[in-house]
C-alpha cells in the first residue's frame, strides 16, 4: 500500500504539469486519438516533467500489484486526485472549499480502510482466454477514443474518460499477467497498447475544454472492472472478515474522488 501511495502521489502531481502544458498547446484534429497533439505536448517542459513523475508512478505501481489486491491499488491511483486537488491548492493557488477538504479527508479515510482490509494478491493464473481478453479491449479503447474525439461537448468527454481509464485499467490487469515478459505473452502488449491509448485519451481530454465529466469517468474506467477482474479471474480476496470494510474502503474511496473530479481541469494558464 505505501508503493500504491507513492504511485498516487506521482501521478496526481503529474496531473497537474501535463494538464497545464496541454492546455497551451494548440488543438489538434477532430479525433480523440491524436498523437501530433501528444508531439506538441511533449515540446512543453512541465509535460515532460510530468512523464517523469508518471514513469516512477508507474514503477511503483508495478511493486503494488505484485503484493496486495488490484482493487486496493485501483483505490490508491484514483485517490490521486486527492493530490492533484492538494497541488492544485499549492502550486495553482486553486482555492478549495470546505467540502473540497472533507472530500480529500474522505478519500484518506477509505484508503485507510483499505490498507487494513487488503490481504496479499490473489494466487490465481490468468488464463490465455483472459490474456487475449484483455489485448482485444486493450485495442477497442484505441478504437472508441477515435470514435469520441468527434462526439459532442459533455459525451466526448465522458467517453474520453472512460476509455482512458480503462486504458489504464488494462494496465493494472495486465502487469499481473505478465510473468518472465516472454514476447509471446498478449498480455504484455495489451500493457503497451492500452496504456498508449490511455495516455493519447487523457492528454485529449485536459486540452479540449472542461474535463471534469472525463476525469470522472476515468476514475470508474480505471477502479471498477479491474477489481472486479482481480476478485472473480485472479484470486484477489481482502482479510478475512474483513470484506465489509474492504468493500467500505473501496466505495468511500472512490466517491471521494469522483467528488474532486473538477481537479482533472486545473485553471488556464500561460504557456511556458
Amino acid at each position: 500500500m505505501v508503493c500504491a501511495l507513492a504511485a498516487a502521489v506521482c501521478f496526481g502531481t503529474a496531473s497537474v504539469l501535463q494538464a497545464v502544458a496541454a492546455r497551451s498547446t494548440a488543438p489538434g484534429t477532430g479525433s480523440g486519438v491524436d498523437p501530433a497533439l501528444l508531439v506538441r505536448a511533449l515540446r512543453q517542459w512541465r509535460y515532460l516533467a510530468g512523464l517523469g513523475l508518471d514513469g516512477l508512478g508507474f514503477v511503483f505501481q508495478i511493486i503494488a500489484l505484485r503484493s496486495v489486491p488490484i482493487y486496493a491499488v485501483g483505490a490508491a491511483l484514483a485517490a490521486s486526485l486527492a493530490v492533484t486537488a492538494v497541488v492544485a491548492a499549492r502550486l495553482m493557488r486553486v482555492r478549495l472549499t470546505g467540502t473540497e477538504w472533507a472530500a480529500v479527508a474522505v478519500v484518506c479515510a477509505g484508503l485507510a480502510m483499505l490498507a487494513l482490509s487488503s490481504g496479499p494478491e490473489g494466487d490465481r493464473p490468468g488464463t490465455d482466454a483472459l490474456k487475449w481478453t484483455l489485448l482485444g479491449v486493450a485495442g477497442a479503447v484505441l478504437l472508441l477514443g477515435a470514435a469520441a474525439g468527434r462526439l459532442p461537448g459533455r459525451a466526448r468527454a465522458l467517453v474520453l474518460g472512460l476509455a482512458s481509464g480503462t486504458g489504464f485499467g488494462v494496465v493494472e490487469v495486465a502487469v499481473r499477467l505478465i510473468d518472465g515478459w516472454t514476447l509471446a505473452n498478449p498480455a504484455l502488449y495489451a500493457l503497451l497498447l492500452g496504456g498508449g491509448a490511455a495516455f493519447l485519451l487523457l492528454t485529449s481530454a485536459l486540452q479540449r475544454g472542461s474535463v471534469t465529466t472525463a476525469t470522472a469517468g476515468m476514475v470508474l474506467g480505471e477502479t471498477i472492472g479491474p477489481a472486479l477482474v482481480g476478485v472473480l479471474c485472479l484470486g484477489d480476496h481482502p482479510r478475512e472478515g474483513l470484506t465489509w470494510l474492504a468493500v467500505l474502503g473501496f466505495a468511500v474511496a472512490v466517491a471521494g474522488a469522483l467528488a474532486l473530479a473538477r481537479f482533472g481541469e486545473p485553471p488556464e494558464v500561460g504557456a511556458g
